[in-house]
């Protein structure tokens, strides 16, 4: 059987890289099968596929959302960066609102976009690094280049497209 089905905001080029190399450096080497990534919906299931790629092909007409990192976060185990975007939180919803009923309750339980660089560590190394990225923050703008479709594989998964912003 086909895994569930992941919506991500794919993020632009110079993003992506600082990113990777952020989650490279901070990420447990042996649980980091996946790129920086801004997940928008965790489990969706693998029969909506075909409504899910009209609907991400649809959205990927408007302009790219304007998106900011606002903060940092401590997953406890780990750290993100907390995303602060009213557009894309308006593309989350629209989504959210044509899936009903086939949201997982992690999905439907709300969003608080992220992008987790440190995952699976000690309270103690998570809180360090907090305190070493906090020490020099500065709040910044970031691209969001699409909407990615992928299939979960129990740990990596699979890339079945990308859906790039066109519209200006």
């Amino acid at each position: 059987m086909a895994g569930p089905l992941i919506i991500t905001a794919e993020l632009a080029g110079e993003d992506q890289a600082w990113l990777d190399r952020l989650r490279q450096a901070h990420f447990p080497p042996e649980r980091n099968h996946l790129a920086a990534h801004l997940t928008m919906f965790h489990a969706l299931p693998p029969t909506a596929e075909a409504e899910v790629r009209s609907r991400l092909a649809q959205l990927a007409s408007a302009a790219p959302p304007r998106a900011s990192i606002e903060g940092l976060m401590n997953l406890g185990g780990g750290v993100a960066y907390r995303i602060s975007s009213q557009e894309l939180d308006a593309v989350r919803r629209e989504l959210a609102e044509t899936f009903h009923g086939l949201l997982s309750a992690q999905d439907a339980g709300g969003w608080r976009p992220h992008v987790t660089i440190q995952n699976k560590v000690t309270p103690k190394v998570a809180r360090d690094l907090l305190d070493t990225l906090a020490a020099d923050f500065r709040s910044r703008a970031l691209r969001i280049s699409g909407l990615g479709l992928h299939r979960y594989l129990g740990g990596p998964w699979e890339k079945l497209a990308i859906y790039k912003f066109r519209g200006r």
